[in-house]
């Protein structure tokens, strides 16, 4: 066992006897005909990989801090976020790349320089040791929860098109015909956050607590960074949402106002 700093390092021997779970995972899937023993095999080296690939990522910017390069990293990660949830929302209009760029993008800055500027007050305000971290947890929930919005969105839409051309047909607007899908969509976009809220400290430890106890932190200071991060979390997750549904949900309407039917749609986004 290596210790640094107080924390028990992990070394590469036990990172591989590590893979044991996931060796452990692939015998289940083998026994019971699941067929996942590839897509397990794959996910697990590219965990391996991805992760020793951004350790040595965040360790080169935060040697450097430079704020044209914090902001730069936070622009690739909103263009993966939005690339990730055009391909989560495969019926979803086209220009979605577009819409949930914007929305990631003023999520992302906005939750995130609100909390490292006005709670945790970081100095100087491009720091990338809480920047880059902060961003990412604000950033993947934020996607998770748009995604979930932006398909629910348009499958409920498509579940009520004969409701939708009645309403069109007899002066509703698009907001007025849709409005009931868009908050059953935001509704369910927003349930995991709100249940993991309900629930943590009792059901389970959240990951930022549990690595800065892991790390040595104080417990009661531990807490309260994760208190703030899933406040952050569910204030991301909601505007990230309302934003992205609100700027996608009239495309599947026509300039004129009428519910495009599926048969008269581009697929192409």
């Amino acid at each position: 066992m290596t210790e640094t700093a107080g924390v028990v390092a992990i070394t590469l021997p036990q990172l591989l006897l590590a893979a044991g779970f996931m060796v452990f995972v692939g015998v289940i899937s083998l026994r019971l005909a699941l067929g996942l023993e590839r897509d397990l095999a794959i996910a697990t080296v590219r965990t391996y990989v991805q992760l020793f690939i951004l350790g040595l990522v965040l360790r080169w910017v935060f040697g450097i801090d430079s704020p044209w390069l914090v902001l730069g990293l936070l622009l690739l990660m909103v263009g993966a976020a939005a690339q990730t949830i055009v391909k989560r929302a495969p019926d979803a209009p086209k220009g979605l790349f577009g819409s949930s760029f914007v929305s990631m993008a003023l999520t992302g800055f906005i939750v995130t320089f609100a909390v490292t500027g006005l709670v945790v007050q970081v100095d100087p305000w491009y720091r990338a040791q809480y920047v880059i971290p902060i961003a990412g947890m604000v950033l993947g929930n934020s996607m998770t929860g748009i995604a979930l919005a932006l398909e629910r969105t348009f499958a409920d839409l498509d579940a009520r098109e004969g409701e939708l051309l009645a309403l069109v047909a007899l002066g509703a607007t698009p907001w007025e015909a849709a409005g009931p899908s868009v908050r059953t969509a935001l509704r369910a976009a927003l349930i995991p956050t709100i249940n993991s809220m309900a629930a943590a400290g009792i059901v389970f430890i959240p990951g930022m607590m549990t690595g800065q106890i892991l790390a040595g932190a104080d417990p009661l200071a531990a807490a309260g960074y994760q208190i703030v991060v899933m406040l952050m979390v569910a204030a991301a997750t909601a505007l990230g949402s309302v934003l992205a549904v609100m700027l996608t949900y009239h495309k599947r309407f026509s300039a004129d106002g009428v519910f495009i039917e599926k048969g008269l749609r581009e697929d192409a986004r």
